[in-house]
């Protein structure tokens, strides 16, 4: 494992601002709204070639143990006590606060090592600063604007020489093997919940108040002998709800996770059924093309006759993606993990599964003889051959001739024989359809000298009969 820096320090200093300046990029999600940051969110610093080091943000400490501000606050304990060196972050403008003080009062009694990091000391006069702080009686003293990457480098000086040298780079690079699972959904129907039961411990704060998770959290797991990425993201509400500019950065990082996703897990409230904007959900990850698991959550929460109608409203309308495994859980009692893994292995399997270009071309010649397209304005569309496009959706290229008058129906009965001839579950299929073309469309033949007099001779014979 690579050597880990902790980041700590009351809200809005500024920590995940030096995070992104750290990591060269835009993971944590930055506003000047305090408290943004909750969970715990890790990367890597990569600004020193030779010697690379593990990143985490933590949320800010206010000093309150009740809440959302207490499990913070336990996420923030979690880091500092894994990490190698910790960095306390304070905001220079301000200066020192009684929070920081009982921050720094709790750092010295964990025993690690810390520097005192100033932010937002752009525009400032540096020493009565450095004068505000100087009762902390702090070794290491480091002075950065992270908004603006200034004492980045000098910081980067303080920080690699603390660190051990025995990290491995190895983590650095990404596996293709992992499976990246990303889970979505509405606010308040269990994805932290469910992320936290996968992995064991409380990773995630999970709580009964709607948006508590804001940014979207990649933890690797290790289950069974195979490798996950799991993403808890923020819920996604329906647009005319959407207000406050945070919960606009949540969004995109969400949609974010959707792209760079390979299984698309969406948790579903038993007792509420499919609202509209689950459908949303739906349609968003259907346009990405993603393998798609449907869990159905707090279902030990249900009477038999409740589980009856949920049933059966599930069916109803989730009738546009009837190809995708519904599966109930309890993500708080930790029923039905082993099948949600199990629906993942297969739906992962059919989306990147690889295909020949001749066993792909006999079922689209079975296809149309056991059911040949019908005519459109008098043009019936001949399927000539197909070939594989693309895996993550399966994607399959047919080639043929009028296929523009090709019925929607048409299409969809070639979708499912394919997904039924290969066993494709949990992943949605597409197909291109591609004309051939005319080689001699737009050309003109040009006639010959000889074939010009010809024409001459033969339009004088005409006008004589006439």
């Amino acid at each position: 494992m690579l050597p880990l820096v902790a980041l700590v320090g009351r809200p809005n200093v500024g920590k995940s601002t030096l995070f992104n300046a750290l990591t060269r990029s835009r993971d944590a999600l930055v506003h000047d709204e305090p408290g943004v940051t909750r969970d715990r969110h890790y990367g890597f610093c990569r600004l020193v070639e030779d010697r690379p080091f593990g990143l985490c943000d933590t949320g800010g400490l206010s000093g309150d143990e009740e809440g959302l501000a207490g499990a913070t606050a336990r996420q923030a304990r979690a880091a500092v006590e894994e990490a190698d060196l910790v960095l306390f972050v304070v905001d220079g403008r301000e200066g020192p606060s009684a929070v920081d003080d009982a921050i720094l009062a709790w750092l010295r009694k964990t025993g690690r090592r810390f520097f005192l990091v100033i932010n937002k000391v752009d525009g400032l006069e540096l020493q009565p600063v450095l004068s505000e702080f100087a009762r902390y009686g702090v070794e290491k003293v480091i002075p950065v604007a992270a908004a603006h990457q200034r004492g980045v480098p000098e910081l980067l000086e303080q920080v690699i020489p603390e660190l051990p040298e025995d990290g491995d780079a190895a983590v650095l690079a990404d596996d293709p093997h992992r499976i990246r699972i990303a889970f979505l959904g509405r606010p308040n129907v269990g994805k932290s919940t469910l992320v936290n039961r996968l992995l064991g411990e409380e990773r995630m704060i999970a709580s009964d108040v709607p948006g508590t998770t804001r940014d979207s959290i990649a933890v690797d797991l290790t289950r069974d002998g195979r490798d996950y990425r799991l993403i808890d993201t923020a819920g996604l509400r329906r647009r005319s709800k959407v207000e406050e500019a945070v919960e606009k950065f949540s969004v995109f990082k969400t949609l974010q996770a959707i792209e760079n996703c390979q299984v698309a897990v969406v948790l579903l409230d038993a007792g509420e059924g499919v609202t509209e904007q689950d459908a949303t959900v739906l349609g968003l990850i259907l346009q990405a093309g993603k393998a798609l698991v449907i869990a159905v959550n707090k279902w030990d929460g249900q009477s038999k006759y409740q589980r009856e109608q949920t049933e059966g409203m599930l069916v109803r309308k989730l009738s546009f993606c009837e190809w995708a495994e519904r599966l109930p859980i309890s993500a708080l009692h930790g029923t039905g993990m082993r099948e949600l893994f199990r629906a993942i292995h297969r739906a992962h399997a059919s989306a990147t599964r690889e295909f020949s270009t001749s066993e792909v071309t006999k079922a689209l010649e079975i296809a149309y003889q056991s059911f040949p397209p019908p005519a459109v304005r008098g043009h019936v569309s001949k399927l000539r051959y197909c070939h594989p496009g693309g895996a993550n959706p399966p994607t399959f290229i047919v080639h043929g001739t009028r296929l523009r008058v090709l019925s929607e129906s048409y299409r969809r009965y070639l979708e499912n024989f394919f997904r039924k001839r290969f066993k494709l579950v949990g992943t949605p299929v597409r197909f291109i359809f591609k004309e051939g073309e005319n080689p001699y469309e737009g050309k003109k033949n040009p006639l010959s000298d000889r074939q010009i007099k010809a024409k001459r001779r033969l339009m004088r014979h005409v006008k004589r009969g006439k």
